[in-house]
């Protein structure tokens, strides 16, 4: 009788849902699948997250059968524990921009922003922990006075699934540590007087553990150290060096695959580490499938209608632009701005040539996180384009017109479970490197490079507005 197949399990706990996959260790193979929703806001209550877990493994079939599993999960996010390991206030998640000040204060007291790309590779904006817990301890000074360890949400996951309530169990790895602003990807350490410097006192942060090293475990499986969202995708996708990563989520984010640290004194670009022992210099904004959800709106259409209205329009929508800070923007960090349509004519003034603009002006804002990347260095050979907004036929087939180089479309997919996935399976097999799983379902695009709609946006961009 053959055996049955090794499995592994991977958990992405991002903004808006909970997903888990379990797939074959050697291949790669989907198993089976679940997810869950996580409610909105910019603020929520850890509680709802495990919540989720516990029901999108339910509907994956459990664990039973599982041999190791790993979590993924959105950055940044601050989670603030007592010493009896409860919650202390609902987490800030990394899209809560009350922090803006915060962030801005500690930049300006360390001596700017090169001093920070120096120490940890990363310049505080409001999506950083380091900058919540400034605003934490400033603005609830009586509650923050309860908190003994500072966490991320895929640390505290990971900790509630090791059943260990020690704090001393909580552990992380080198892909979200890089994102608090207090761990440095250069150096491979934490900084506690930036820490300190932020909260006014110290703070118990989980052990940074290597991308293979066991963080404890599940009911017998062995449970992976995880990672941040980004850098589980880049994993899940099997991105390389000169790959870079385009995901359209709620959050736009452009990473590439690097072998050493980058260092942006601007804060452009994040010096992140990655999933695999190297590094993920990656840009973020605030805007990205929402723009699409919005624009779809106010032309009553759904997405597939979007997509065909812009398809319809003649590239740079005849010069039509929209810059699509919607939400504020984090890249650049305007975080009070908001969009701006000009050149709004009686021949523009049609549907087409607005969901023409609007998905034109989603990926010229990608294109700025591209160059950002090439200025640090970055080897660019094709762009992985996946999340929500690569669906959006229009988007596959624009993107490579706007961002100036071929577009590799994967099968869709839970990239950042699936990431998780691999890392669980690489702790099975104990090699140096993660397992080879073959993508399958790929497409590729390819088009002339379209650079007068990126000069356009530039000379729009300027012109977004600041309350």
């Amino acid at each position: 009788m053959t055996a049955a197949p090794t499995l592994v399990a991977g958990i992405d706990s991002s903004t808006q849902a909970c997903k888990v996959v379990v797939r074959h260790a050697g291949t790669g193979a989907l198993v089976r699948e679940g997810r869950a929703a996580h409610p909105e806001g910019t603020e929520v209550d850890p509680a709802a997250w495990w919540s989720a877990v516990q029901d999108a493994l339910a509907q994956a079939g459990g664990l039973a059968d599982v041999a190791a599993l790993a979590v993924g999960g959105q950055q940044h996010g601050m989670v603030c524990l007592d010493d009896a390991g409860e919650v202390v206030r609902p987490a800030l998640l990394w899209n809560d921009t009350r922090s803006a000040a915060a962030a801005a204060d500690l930049v300006a007291e360390l001596g700017g922003g090169a001093a920070w790309a120096d120490a940890v590779g990363v310049v505080p904006v409001a999506a950083i922990t380091v900058s919540k817990l400034r605003w934490f301890a400033e603005h609830e000074a009586e509650l923050a006075t309860r908190a003994t360890a500072v966490c991320l949400p895929h640390d505290y996951l990971s900790w509630k699934l090791g059943g260990v309530p020690d704090l001393g169990a909580l552990r992380t790895d080198r892909s979200d540590a890089s994102g608090t602003g207090y761990w440095s990807a250069m150096h491979e350490s934490y900084r506690p007087d930036l820490l300190e410097r932020a909260f006014g006192r110290p703070l118990h942060v989980p052990d940074v553990l290597g991308p293979s090293e066991v963080a404890g475990s599940h009911d017998g499986s062995l449970l992976g150290p995880g990672a941040g969202d980004n850098a589980a995708a880049a994993l899940g996708v099997g991105a390389a060096v000169g790959d870079v990563v385009v995901s359209i989520g709620t959050s736009g984010v452009v990473s590439a695959v690097a072998d050493t640290p980058a260092r942006d004194p601007s804060g452009t670009v994040a010096g992140f580490a990655d999933a695999t022992g190297g590094y993920l210099p990656l840009v973020c904004t605030l805007n990205a499938s929402r723009v699409l959800d919005a624009t779809a709106r106010m032309l009553g259409t759904d997405h597939d209608g979007l997509s065909s209205l812009a398809l319809a329009a003649p590239s740079g929508a005849d010069g039509l632009v929209l810059v699509p800070y919607l939400e504020g923007e984090r890249t650049p960090d305007r975080p009070d701005a908001t969009g701006a349509l000009h050149g709004l004519t009686l021949a523009t003034s049609t549907p087409a040539h607005l969901a023409r603009a609007a998905i034109e002006g989603l990926l010229c804002g990608l294109a700025d996180g591209l160059d950002a990347l090439v200025a640090q260095g970055a080897t660019v050979r094709r762009v992985l384009l996946v999340g929500g907004g690569a669906r959006s036929e229009a988007v596959r087939r624009i993107a490579p017109a706007v961002l100036g180089c071929p577009v590799v479309v994967p099968q869709p997919g839970e990239y950042v479970a699936d990431g998780a996935a691999r890392q669980a399976a690489w702790l099975l097999a104990g090699s140096t490197a993660p397992p080879d799983w073959q993508a399958a379902g790929t497409e590729l695009f390819e088009a002339d490079p379209a650079p007068a709609v990126r000069e356009r946006y530039a000379e729009v961009r300027e012109l977004t507005a600041h309350r």
